[in-house]
């Protein structure tokens, strides 16, 4: 894939999408086949979601300096950037879902990275948050100039966000612009949706300029 894309991996339950991210991550082998990343690729990961022990007594800052010290001035970016500055001095274990999927999201840009992968990452997430959140990656990708893979089952929100889908069942269905796909017969099987499916998409051309270029 290119830097400064997004990539969306759809497909139903089973269909090998979190396999298809522990095989980029390196997390597991082929049974055949290859897996090929550009050596020296720095790669940030977003799980679906973390177990905290709520009496463990962590904060936000201290939760992004383990398992080794990170500057002061980097973790104050990162949480900036994933927008939740506001939490430095929270307990982890007191902050809402979505905010600790923004916190984890803070993690996986300590490294800088070149491709930051996510799977599920708005689980957990109401609507109106998991749009703000994709339109934060969409802002992510141009500002450090990373490509990114994300696993999801909304549809209609991550259709507006990408670059390319990518449709899964166990194998590549079909792939290609959020258009392409949403118009080929094997997606609309896959999810049941009719040539009358009201499941429309709405695609933020960058061809005008906002006041705020960055996400509030």
């Amino acid at each position: 894939m290119n830097k400064s894309e997004i990539l969306t991996v759809v497909g139903p339950n089973g269909a090998g999408k979190t396999t298809l991210l522990r095989l980029i991550l390196g997390a597991i082998k082929p049974s055949n086949g290859k897996i090929s990343v550009k050596k020296g690729t720095k790669i940030g990961y977003v799980p679906q979601k973390i177990n905290i022990d709520p009496t463990l007594p962590l904060t936000v800052s201290r939760f992004l300096n383990l398992p080794m010290r990170t500057e002061s001035k980097q973790v104050r970016i990162c949480l900036e950037q994933a927008g939740v500055d506001n939490l430095s001095s929270k307990q982890l274990s007191e902050i809402s879902g979505g905010e600790v999927q923004k916190v984890l999201l803070a993690r996986a840009l300590l490294n800088k990275p070149d491709l930051l992968i996510l799977d599920e990452a708005t689980r957990g997430m109401d609507h109106l948050a998991s749009m703000e959140f994709y339109r934060r990656l969409e802002y992510l990708k141009k500002d450090l100039n990373c490509g990114i893979i994300l696993v999801s089952h909304e549809l209609h929100v991550v259709m507006a966000a990408s670059d390319r889908v990518m449709c899964l069942n166990g194998h590549i269905c079909c792939q290609g612009k959020p258009g392409d796909v949403a118009s080929n017969p094997e997606y609309k099987a896959l999810f049941g949706l009719g040539s009358d499916s009201p499941m429309a998409f709405y695609k933020h051309e960058h061809d005008h300029h906002h006041h705020n270029s960055e996400p509030s």
